[in-house]
């Protein structure tokens, strides 16, 4: 996230509100935040991870969306609406334009969103019921770490991968190579 536009305004402004076109916004407490845009090596990761998961998406039971589908959750009562990175969807709970039951979702960090990335967002995606892993791929040094719900409870499992991440939802191993293929880190 970046910092904030200066007017606040409701949740029912901000899902009808449009924004300028050139940017992306996300929702937290009022406040509209313009996301940064993506760097080359961003871009590629993201698409090398797309590929892995297009696939196993193709029977039409689960949806991967990149970075333009929102996701709501709830934290003391209040929605926050953010744009991962990508975003697996099975069972779909669409609301409009915006999802609720993602059961993957996948950030990747940069100088710009890690510090969000991997507090404050990750807490507020871990309160998604929907929800069997969060992974956090970084965009500057090759680095992956899968956070996976243990059960169906609340605890949380970290994992650091070295090598590949068997991902929930759609039973599809990726590896660190098919992140980083052609990223040059």
């Amino acid at each position: 996230m970046t910092e904030p536009a200066f007017r606040t305004m409701t949740e029912e402004e901000y899902l009808r509100w449009d924004g300028p076109r050139e940017g992306k916004w996300e929702f937290v407490d009022g406040f509209v935040y313009a996301q940064a845009g993506a760097s080359r090596p961003h871009n590629q990761i993201a698409s090398n991870i797309q590929r892995v998961l297009l696939p196993a998406t193709a029977d039409g039971r689960c949806w991967s969306y990149t970075s333009d589908q929102k996701v709501c959750v709830y934290r003391d009562g209040c929605s926050r609406y953010y744009l991962p990175d990508l975003v697996v969807v099975c069972d779909s709970n669409l609301a409009g334009d915006v999802e609720t039951t993602p059961c993957l979702i996948v950030e990747i960090l940069s100088a710009s969103t890690r510090a969000v990335d991997e507090s404050f967002k990750a807490s507020d995606y871990r309160r998604l019921d929907s929800l069997q892993g969060y992974l956090l791929v970084d965009s500057e040094a090759r680095s992956v770490e899968f956070h996976r719900r243990v059960g169906t409870g609340t605890e949380w499992q970290l994992e650091v991968v070295d090598t590949s991440v068997d991902l929930p939802c759609l039973s599809v191993s990726l590896s660190v190579d098919d992140i980083y293929r052609h990223v040059g880190l």
